[in-house]
Order: C-alpha cells, then sequence, then structure tokens
C-alpha cells in the first residue's frame, strides 16, 4: 500500500522529512538544529533524552510544539572522550551499560551483553522522561539504530511506538545499511518509510557530502522519503565532543547545517516539486506510511 491521499497527494508526489539527529548532543547541536528549524529546510528534529544538553533542547521543544519532534531513542555512545548513560540508575540496567557505567560504544557490544528487559526499561524511561518534561513528540526514532543490535531490541522498539500510539522510524534502507534482514524482522502490517537517506563516510571523506544531499533532492522518488542530518557547528566543543571520530564529527555537521540552510538548496525543493510533509502529518493521519507486506 501506498502513501495515502487523505490530504489530497497523488501516489507520485514526492514527499519528503528533512530531520536533524542528536539534538541535546551538545549545546552546539542544540543551536544549529534550532537555527536550521528556524531558517532552513530541516522540518523534524529528535531530542537525545540521556545527554547532558537536554533540558535546553527539551525548553525550546515545550516552547514551540508547533514544530515536529520526536524522542531518539539512546542506547549508545559512540565518542571517545564524551559520555553518558541510561536515565536510569545503572542498577536497573546493568546489561547496556560498561564497567564505568555508560553505554557501550557501537552496537555489537550492546547486542553481545544487553538483555531485552533492560532495554525495555530504559526506553520507556527516556520516552516518559520526555513526556513528563512536556514535551509532545510526534514519533520515536534511534540513536545509530541501536534497536537494530538484537531482533528482541527492536521488537522492543516498534511495540513502543504502539504503545504510545507514535510512528516509529523503520526503513528497510536502514536496516540493511546496519545488517538486520528485513524479510526476518518486518511483520505484515509494520508501517516503513519508502526511502530513508543517510550520508556514508565516503561522501564526507572525498568532500562531496553536499553532492549526495544534491543528488537526493535532483533525483527523489515519489513516495514518503527522509533524509537523516545531524547539525551543529565546527566549534571547539563539537571538536571535543567528536576528537578522533570523523565519521558524523564536528566538520561534516557544520556541512550539514550550511547546506540545510542555503537558500539555493531550498529552492531545489520547489523547483523539483517536492512537499515537506512531518511526522506530525503521519501521526494525526494526514499522510500514512507503507505498509510492509512479505507478498
Amino acid at each position: 500500500m501506498n502513501i495515502s491521499q487523505k490530504s489530497g497527494f497523488s501516489e507520485e508526489t514526492k514527499l519528503l522529512i528533512i530531520h536533524a539527529d542528536d539534538a541535546g548532543l551538545s549545546h552546539s547541536e542544540n543551536m544549529a538544529t534550532i537555527k536550521a528549524l528556524e531558517t532552513g529546510m530541516v522540518n523534524s528534529y529528535s531530542i537525545m533524552v540521556p545527554c547532558p544538553w537536554f533540558y535546553e533542547i527539551a525548553i525550546f521543544a515545550r516552547d514551540n510544539p508547533h514544530i515536529d519532534n520526536g524522542i531518539h531513542l539512546t542506547l549508545t555512545s559512540e565518542w571517545e572522550n564524551y559520555k553518558f548513560g541510561p536515565v536510569l540508575p545503572v542498577s536497573e540496567v546493568p546489561s547496556i551499560v560498561d564497567e564505568n557505567g555508560h553505554f557501550y560504544r557501537n552496537r555489537k557490544d550492546l547486542g553481545k551483553n544487553g538483555q531485552p528487559e533492560d532495554v525495555r526499561k530504559e526506553l520507556e524511561a527516556q520516552i516518559e522522561k520526555a513526556l513528563k518534561f512536556g514535551i509532545k513528540p510526534t514519533h520515536i526514532d534511534c540513536h545509530m539504530y541501536g534497536v537494530g543490535a538484537n531482533p528482541e531490541f527492536f521488537k522492543i522498539y516498534k511495540e513502543l511506538g504502539k504503545k504510545y500510539n507514535l510512528p516509529t522510524l523503520v526503513s528497510e534502507d536502514l536496516m540493511t545499511m546496519i545488517g538486520i534482514d528485513p524479510e526476518l524482522h518486518l511483520e505484515e502490517g509494520d508501517f516503513i518509510v519508502d526511502s530513508a537517506y543517510c550520508a556514508d563516510y565516503k561522501d564526507f571523506e572525498q568532500g562531496k557530502l553536499a553532492d549526495y544531499y544534491s543528488n537526493i533532492i535532483e533525483h527523489l522518488s515519489e513516495g514518503l522519503n527522509i533524509i537523516l542530518i545531524h547539525p551543529a557547528y565546527d566549534n571547539h566543543e563539537m571538536q571535543g565532543v567528536t576528537i578522533n571520530h570523523p565519521n558524523f564529527g564536528s566538520e561534516w555537521r557544520q556541512i550539514d547545517f550550511d547546506f540545510f540552510t542555503n537558500a539555493e538548496n531550498i529552492a531545489k525543493l520547489s523547483e523539483h516539486n517536492i512537499k515537506l510533509v512531518t511526522w506530525n502529518d503521519i501521526k494525526i493521519g494526514k499522510v500514512s506510511m507503507k505498509i510492509y507486506s512479505k507478498s
């Protein structure tokens, strides 16, 4: 089943969410995300509840409920010198933290050590903390797609979307990217995004991030698409956070910000007949995602 026509969109309409991940990671990330939302073409973002700068972006989200926001469920902490851990006491979720009480750096270690019940408790706690703060999320997604570390985690992720009545970012593109077989882990009736785009390290390494984004916009397919970006300023704070980690590092994040706030790039949306939609449009039924079918 393709995109619904509840809002007058035909099946040939190019629908796009431009989504900023990692709000709450740092002050730089927050400021660039807010600026990109207010002056650029970014129209959705998601918040990392366990991170030190959650409070700052949570105030913005609470005070600006008209701007599409989600919960960026977090189970990994990839940076070398900048760490964070669960919102629950470590003693309640011991299997998802390392010897220092921080999240594991990657999906492999999380999948090897994490117990499903600890994952469920922590992810629920992150959602509940956001709700109690007064945030009204439009969706849930996941940092580093950590829920892909174990099929049971992925099942919990989808169940939480149903429990809180929130659309959940599920994409065959993202699943394949991190090594999850959609045929094995998607079920009949799951809602999925038609196409999800996230730049690869080679695009950055070759100095072609902007070319990658331009190519997506110029050749966007019909249906529901999402571009995942990570805007931040390439300043001392972000350089410290991402030290020795150029993949999604400080320089990369500045390029993301620059591209999606550039007036010429913004004009490309109308030039290519692209309609921006939000997760809230999906949540309220204005637009629906494709229903997965094994047939």
